[in-house]
């Protein structure tokens, strides 16, 4: 079975919308200023764009207001078509160590970050249609990181829940992810190692002890 380009539908979506000379609103969930760089800078073309930052996932307080700074920070010097709007979800850490309880032991890219994408999009669908936006999508698929098959599956079912449209992607397409790599150097923002969670900041501190201990015992 042939597996969806998201990538070439988010094209047709694009071009049908250039054809109908529609600039439709866009609630885009960001994970950070340097994954949603490249977003921004390639949909702000087509779309009025509002980053909604909700990631309970940061469990570290100082952590999420320094991604928070950096992303409003990002919004203010980053050139765009058209005015990009910030909205700030709730901080509630709680609801994701509670969505992680029996799933701690997990390996990362498993079911506990999909749980993740779901817990975070889930509230982006939410806010999206109670504020009646166009379209929602998230910024996560940039990652090479991050499984874009499911979070443009979790994005269909919620959009089927929520009766508004998914604009399905796969940033990291089309050297996406390069180019946010290179639009972090340029406004010189934070990029953070691990995802914020608590179980990816330890299994990154492992790895980094593991390659210490290669170039060691090497």
């Amino acid at each position: 079975m042939n597996r969806p380009n998201y990538q070439k539908e988010l094209d047709k979506v694009i071009e049908k919308l250039q054809k109908e000379e529609k600039v439709p609103t866009l609630l885009m969930h960001s994970c950070c200023a340097p994954c949603s760089s490249y977003c921004l800078s390639y949909l702000s073309q087509y779309f009025h764009i509002t980053i909604y930052y909700y990631n309970p996932n940061i469990t570290d307080k100082a952590e999420y207001q320094k991604r928070v700074s950096e992303q409003k920070r990002l919004l203010k010097e980053l050139p765009v078509r058209y005015p990009v709007f910030f909205a700030e979800g709730e901080y509630e850490p709680e609801k994701f160590l509670e969505m992680a309880r029996g799933m701690e032991e997990l390996p990362e890219g498993g079911d506990r970050c999909f749980a993740c994408y779901e817990l975070r999009q889930r509230k982006a669908a939410q806010y999206a249609t109670r504020n009646h936006f166009d379209y929602f999508t998230t910024t996560l698929s940039v990652s090479p990181h991050k499984n874009a098959a499911k979070l443009n599956e979790i994005g269909i079912r919620l959009s089927e829940e929520y009766r508004i449209p998914y604009l399905v992607s796969d940033f990291k397409k089309k050297g996406g992810y390069l180019k946010s790599i290179e639009l972090s150097r340029q406004y010189d923002l934070y990029r953070q190692d691990y995802c914020g969670c608590v179980y990816s900041k330890a299994a990154r501190e492992k790895e980094k002890m593991r390659k210490d201990s290669e170039r060691t015992d090497g």
